[in-house]
């Protein structure tokens, strides 16, 4: 018999629900703000040197939280310079969200914003049909990897549209974090229906080694309370269920065995560690910025 459980992509809104919920009870977008705001100005140093205008791409966007973050810093370095940033984000409400914050915001003087409905692979295959090759001076793929077919296309695909003193940056769970525990050993059980695929920074050297591309490699520490994953109809535990396995309704759907099992691994110090009685998953992040 087929199982009721499904992918979690397979219904956005629930996707965002659960995503926005995660970066509520998770430390991951401080992480990201402390990178931004420590590492990046020495990444984004050049990328811009005798330029009028910068281009920058941004591949999953989500809600733009980070992107404008990452402009922020492009801005500072570079000021006065006009910024093209564009924008690829396959889910309406997400890029509803992030014209909102545009509008907020107070500090994106010279920054013009082009948003691109759809995913990373439908912006290749429209730029290959319109046989167009527009170079970036920064692209940045933010914790979206695991969501394309071919993964080293991809990679080599955006590298290749690279600026001679770009930077090319990508930000992964990390593979020393409790995603790698829980998703090596039962992603297979999870239903991915060709969404995505696992991937870690721990899988990136291998890909980037074998393409000869340059890199360097940076662990950020992140965790995500997960304590009210524990408690029995709990709505946000059961939300956060539903994301940390990338499937709706985890708790109603997926066999009483394997719910067992995943929460019970949930726990276990290869996911987690118990501070002060609550449960907090290991959500640490790999950043691996890439040469031209």
């Amino acid at each position: 018999m087929a199982s009721p459980m499904k992918n979690l992509l397979s219904e956005l809104d629930r996707y965002t629900q659960s995503f926005r919920l995660f970066l509520e009870r998770s430390t991951e977008h401080q992480s990201m703000q402390e990178f931004v705001e420590k590492q990046l100005p020495d990444i984004v140093a050049s990328i811009g040197n005798g330029k009028s205008t910068i281009n920058v791409l941004s591949v999953g966007s989500g809600a733009g939280e980070m992107d404008l973050q990452i402009l922020s810093k492009i801005r500072a370095r570079y000021p006065g310079v006009t910024i093209n940033n564009d924008v690829i984000e396959p889910s309406a409400s997400q890029i509803s969200k992030y014209k909102e914050h545009v509008a907020q915001a107070s500090n994106l003087e010279n920054i013009k914003f082009t948003w691109h409905k759809e995913t990373a692979n439908e912006y290749e295959s429209r730029m290959n049909a319109e046989k167009k090759t527009k170079k970036w001076d920064f692209i940045h793929m933010i914790q979206m990897l695991y969501y394309v077919k071919d993964i080293p296309a991809t990679l080599r695909y955006f590298h290749s549209l690279l600026e001679p003193q770009a930077k090319l940056l990508i930000i992964l769970v990390s593979g020393k974090s409790g995603w790698e525990t829980l998703w090596r050993k039962y992603s297979s059980s999870f239903p991915l229906e060709g969404f995505c695929s696992f991937i870690s920074s721990a899988d990136l050297p291998r890909m980037l080694d074998s393409t000869g591309m340059k890199y360097q490699l940076y662990e950020l520490p992140s965790h995500l309370d997960i304590t009210s994953c524990f408690i029995e109809g709990d709505k946000d535990g059961e939300l956060l269920l539903d994301f940390l396995t990338e499937t709706i309704d985890f708790t109603k759907t997926a066999p009483p065995e394997l719910k067992r099992q995943v929460l019970e691994e949930l726990r276990k110090p290869g996911c987690s560690e118990i501070r002060d009685g609550k449960v907090f998953f290991n959500s640490s992040l790999g950043i691996i910025v890439v040469e031209p």
